[in-house]
Parts: structure tokens; sequence; C-alpha cells
């Protein structure tokens, strides 16, 4: 019962993971294909986060 207000952190995990993916495309868009690839790497590390919440 008392678990029925408790926030779930992969939804917040799951918002930052997309912001993200957005992020970089917009940079690869404006050919700042740097900016590019280290938000694609923050994503993937916010992705493998997500999956080990939905693991354990």
């Amino acid at each position: 019962m008392f678990g029925l207000f408790k926030s779930d952190p992969t939804k917040k995990l799951q918002k930052d993971y997309e912001r993200k993916l957005e992020q970089a495309m917009h940079a690869a868009r404006n050919g700042d294909m740097r900016a590019n690839a280290s938000l694609t790497e923050e994503a993937e590390a916010l992705r493998a986060e997500i999956e080990r919440l939905n693991a354990g």
C-alpha cells in the first residue's frame, strides 16, 4: 500500500535518456559530431542503468 506513492526511478531515467538522444540528433544535424558522440555516450550510459534497474 505504501509503495503506491513511490516514484519509479526508471521513468526519470527514461526521460533523461530520450532527452539526450534528441540533443544528440540535433547536434548531428548541426554538424557537431563531437557533441553528438558525447551525448550518445551519455545516453547509452543511461540506457545501461535503466536495464540494470529493470533486471534487478
